[in-house]
């Protein structure tokens, strides 16, 4: 019997902590090693140049329970101005994580992530910034992450290099979660998350800190989340400044 209540709180407690990733940030835990997940985050994003629907297909499969490797391949419609509405390939990402630091606690943990996305230049050259601009580019990060079963907190500073384009771009990012109902099994979570991005393109001095308020509903493996981004602060060139991102996602893990 002992044994069973054993297997049981592992159980819960593993569920307890699947509170993310967060929707427009990322976190460090990675749960059940040979796990496959198939998911889309599609951002409809709304700026003075005009509205871009970006798409991706997301396939992710965890080798082992602290490293993980990815594929998006991604469609994006634009209707911008001075080009024709057209859908077309994105640019293709490569990513991979290797978790290198964990501690675990009763209830609590905390992670450490590397992480890089490396872009493939498949998209068309039509400068929509991390969706189709056409320039290889390549992302190296650190995420670290601390969990309890009332909150998450994530955290991720990061550089995008494009050595042929002026998109070099000095990323950081901060998660909150919350979770609203109380840790069950099977799975059932309702979550909202508050996130920050700082980002700042060094080559065009571009600066934003953006806000997204966004809510998660988790059943047993399949997940649904939705979330609005708007700037706090928006130094951008006249023209180009974002409006709002409306981000619409689903998971499927197996």
């Amino acid at each position: 019997m002992k044994t069973y209540i054993i297997v049981f709180v592992s159980l819960l407690v593993s569920k307890a902590f699947a509170q993310g990733p967060p929707i427009t940030a990322d976190k460090p835990i990675m749960l059940g090693g040979k796990s496959f997940t198939v998911k889309t985050l599609t951002e409809i994003r709304t700026t003075e140049r005009g509205t871009s629907t970006y798409a991706p297909v997301m396939m992710h499969y965890l080798p082992t329970s602290n490293s993980l490797v990815a594929l998006h391949i991604p469609l994006v419609s634009y209707n911008l101005e001075g080009l024709s509405n057209e859908t077309a390939l994105a640019d293709i990402i490569l990513q991979g994580k290797y978790q290198f630091f964990r501690k675990d606690q009763t209830g609590k943990t905390f992670r450490m992530v590397a992480k890089t996305l490396q872009t493939l230049p498949t998209g068309k050259r039509i400068d929509l910034i991390g969706q189709s601009t056409k320039e290889y580019q390549g992302y190296y990060g650190l995420v670290a992450g601390y969990e309890t079963l009332k909150y998450g907190i994530s955290s991720e500073l990061g550089y995008n290099w494009s050595p042929n384009a002026d998109l070099d771009e000095l990323r950081m990012k901060l998660g909150f979660g919350l979770p609203l109902l109380k840790p069950q099994y099977p799975n059932k979570q309702l979550n909202l998350y508050f996130e920050y991005t700082n980002s700042w393109l060094l080559d065009r001095d571009w600066y934003q800190l953006l806000y997204a308020q966004g809510v998660q509903y988790a059943l047993k493996n399949i997940t649904w989340e939705a979330a609005v981004q708007m700037p706090l602060v928006n130094d951008v060139v006249q023209g180009r400044k974002l409006e709002f991102s409306v981000f619409l996602g689903t998971r499927y893990t197996f």
